[in-house]
């Protein structure tokens, strides 16, 4: 990217990211783990307490990790972002599709790693509409280097740290579906795509927070009551059709037989 394009990219993201408190910077302890937050979500539903989910999940080994301190540092970054879901959310996310865990595990990453949903909001999406789908590593120096200047905690990490941090929002991004392929010639890191949604995943998200549809490169709707009304009357209707055929399909032979 030449020198003059990427100082204003600088500029440009300087100006959309908010000041903003400290970064959560924990996350390079869990990942996505979209596996393990399901296990985690299914034990909260079954106790209805987090201190008695946290007790269980360490009692069980229920992470199934080969250290006591592994499991303990798991379970802790994982929980408190789980904390953050409702109990809709909580429950696709132990009991949905594969698809349906994985949206609502990144659910909980963008609701409280906030450098995950400024980097999909400023620079993935930008991409995107930019018609420019492919992330480059110039791009990311562009936005680390924002970020540092808009948090000292940041740039207060060793290298070593730093780059543990870039890897990890990397391959966060590449799990959740949002970036494809790996790092290439010419600086490529990936290319940008959208990740799956289901509708009752859109649904649980825009009631939620709008603003949030934007962590899966996606616009928030105009009005997004009306929105997730019709996504419910869509799932009803679907709903009503399937079990008005099951009953006609099981009366077709009584029909005959009379």
């Amino acid at each position: 990217m030449p020198a003059s394009a990427q100082s204003c990219l600088v500029e440009s993201l300087a100006n959309a990211l908010p000041a903003a408190s400290r970064y959560c910077l924990s996350f390079t302890a869990a990942g996505l783990r979209p596996e393990l937050a399901a296990v985690i979500a299914g034990i909260h539903l079954q106790e209805g307490d987090w201190k008695r989910t946290k007790a269980a999940v360490l009692e069980r080994n229920a992470l199934q990790t080969r250290s006591v301190s592994t499991g303990k540092r798991l379970e802790s970054e994982l929980r408190q972002r789980l904390q953050l879901l409702s109990q809709a959310q909580l429950e696709l996310l132990a009991r949905g599709s594969s698809e349906e865990r994985l949206a609502m595990a990144w659910l909980g990453v963008l609701k409280r790693i906030q450098i995950t949903l400024e980097l999909t909001r400023e620079v993935l999406a930008a991409k995107l509409s930019s018609h420019d789908p492919v992330l480059r590593r110039s791009d990311m120096a562009s936005f680390y280097d924002v970020c540092e200047r808009q948090h000292p905690e940041l740039a207060a990490l060793s290298p070593s740290s730093q780059q543990k941090i870039r890897s990890a929002l990397l391959k966060m991004l590449r799990d959740a579906g949002l970036l494809a392929g790996k790092a290439g010639k010419g600086g490529s890191l990936g290319t940008v795509q959208h990740p799956s949604l289901s509708l009752q995943a859109q649904q649980l998200v825009l009631e939620d927070d709008p603003a949030l549809f934007r962590g899966f490169l996606l616009t928030p709707p105009r009005n997004p009551t009306t929105t997730a009304a019709s996504s419910k009357a869509a799932n009803g209707k679907a709903a009503s059709s399937k079990a008005a055929s099951t009953k006609a399909v099981k009366a077709a032979p009584a029909r005959r037989s009379a």
